[in-house]
């Protein structure tokens, strides 16, 4: 099958990665051309615009950063749709607000080309293995006509409902360990005066009822960083999780529902972002709690 990938960040590379080795033929775009040159290396064909990319491929996903960025490259003047001849299907595996894919697939719809939503659980070690959850949004029909490429990503594909529906279960999906990480710091807080070695105790943590598997998987990394040998490697960023955590409020107000601890984390991490780290890694947002919790707030 001939696949694009529209937006080449870390999961861009990974999926990319993962097709080639599954024998399909790739193409990719990017806004930095530069970020493609690992793909183009490994097989991949870099083309120069959106356009151009819709125009090459049966399929196209996009990995995209925000609710802009979907506009523009899907809609742009070289963007995907004016490339949609035929009956071209795109996939949009972005985490974003609910109402963006009802937008883009309407105007999909109109030039002929079929748009689902499929964001994922998931970080570039399940996405290079193929073991991706895809939350999935749109006509069940169309679904079924990607289902086979679907499975070569996830190890769990569920439709979750019309367009919308699967930007709505990732966010629910993300929500507990966005909160978790104010709750982690708090947490360490308690034990601080104790003076246990860090590793010893995300050790303790990971092991216990309240460990999620997050903390498993990453808590060598926090560990680390508890001990101040801080790595510039950002596996997802604290202003991510503050977009996030502000399309989680927007949908809530939406469907009038209340999230009185998103609401809570969300400021904390506002106040992080506040003091210079939106860009850096979310592993030091406990270390940041350490040092402000131990004061009362202003």
């Amino acid at each position: 099958m001939k696949i694009g990938i529209a937006g080449i960040g870390k999961m861009g590379n990974a999926i990319g990665i993962r097709l080639l080795g599954l024998g399909h033929t790739v193409s990719v775009w990017n806004r930095t051309s530069d970020k493609t040159t690992g793909l183009v290396n490994a097989g991949a064909q870099r083309l120069a615009t959106p356009k151009m990319l819709a125009e090459s491929v049966d399929v196209v996903l996009t990995l995209l950063t925000n609710e802009a960025a979907l506009d523009d490259v899907y809609s742009g003047p070289e963007g995907l749709l004016t490339g949609a001849v035929g009956h071209k299907i795109f996939i949009d595996m972005s985490t974003v607000k609910p109402s963006k894919p009802k937008e883009i697939a309407l105007r999909a719809h109109a030039v002929g080309a079929v748009f689902l939503e499929c964001p994922v659980g998931g970080s570039v070690g399940p996405a290079k293995e193929g073991k991706l959850l895809g939350f999935v949004g749109g006509d069940a029909a169309d679904v079924e006509k990607v289902k086979p490429l679907l499975d070569q990503l996830c190890k769990r594909v569920e439709h979750v409902g019309a367009h919308g529906a699967g930007s709505t279960v990732k966010l629910a999906v993300n929500l507990p360990l966005m909160v978790y990480w104010q709750t982690l710091g708090e947490s360490l807080s308690l034990v601080a005066p104790l003076g246990i070695d860090p590793a010893r105790m995300i050790d303790i943590l990971s092991d216990s009822s309240g460990g999620p598997n997050m903390l498993k998987v990453r808590g060598a990394m926090i560990a680390q960083t508890l001990q101040q040998k801080k790595s510039e490697q950002v596996t997802v960023s604290v202003s991510t999780m503050r977009k996030d955590m502000r399309a989680m409020l927007d949908q809530a107000e939406a469907t009038q529902r209340q999230l009185p601890l998103t609401a809570l984390a969300l400021a904390q991490f506002n106040a992080a972002a506040e003091t210079g780290l939106d860009e850096k890694d979310c592993t030091e947002l406990p270390v940041w709690w350490l040092a402000k919790g131990s004061h009362p707030s202003p």
